[in-house]
């Protein structure tokens, strides 16, 4: 259908080019890769230089797997991993609203979002998926997305994440 396949490019094209500048601006942007690193401990990583250039490594690959629907699922997969991770770790204490001090979760939510919509989609006709046969999308698209995206999510959180305890009483 066409009016699918409009909408996968769109799609695509919006979250793989945000994903891509996103890293970019980790790895070359203002205090560059240390300093997204100092901001990864900030939040409470154990490991935060290997975190930080795990997420912005993350974003620089599936930023363009995505412009080129290529494994869309996957790149998807990537995409709500980084996505849940700093929702978890960052926004989600803040409130619905990015202007909020802290920044909220409204803009990590909606990439998430977008993320598992686009992989449950596929690449759609135009697309590297299609030209190479891998046309998983529906069900099994979503399923691949959520999975693959909430289990690093979850790996990352587990394994590395230690936010400092408030004190009461």
């Amino acid at each position: 259908m066409v009016s699918i396949d409009i909408a996968a490019v769109i799609l695509r094209l919006a979250l793989g080019w945000t994903m891509f500048a996103h890293g970019y601006n980790h790895v070359w942007g203002g205090g560059k890769l240390p300093g997204t690193a100092r901001w990864f401990g900030s939040i409470g990583f154990r490991h935060s230089q290997f975190q930080a250039l795990m997420a912005s490594v993350t974003e620089l690959v599936v930023g363009p797997m995505l412009v080129l629907g290529l494994l869309t699922p996957l790149a998807c997969a990537g995409v709500l991993g980084v996505m849940l991770v700093a929702l978890i770790a960052n926004h989600l204490k803040n409130g619905f609203f990015i202007f909020r001090p802290g920044e909220g979760y409204e803009y990590v939510l909606m990439v998430a979002c977008v993320s598992i919509a686009l992989g449950a989609l596929g690449g759609g006709r135009v697309s590297l998926d299609n030209a190479i046969g891998f046309d998983v999308d529906g069900w099994g698209g979503l399923a691949l997305t959520a999975l693959a995206g909430g289990g690093g999510a979850a790996a990352v959180l587990l394994s590395s994440w230690r936010p400092e305890r408030t004190k009461t009483g």
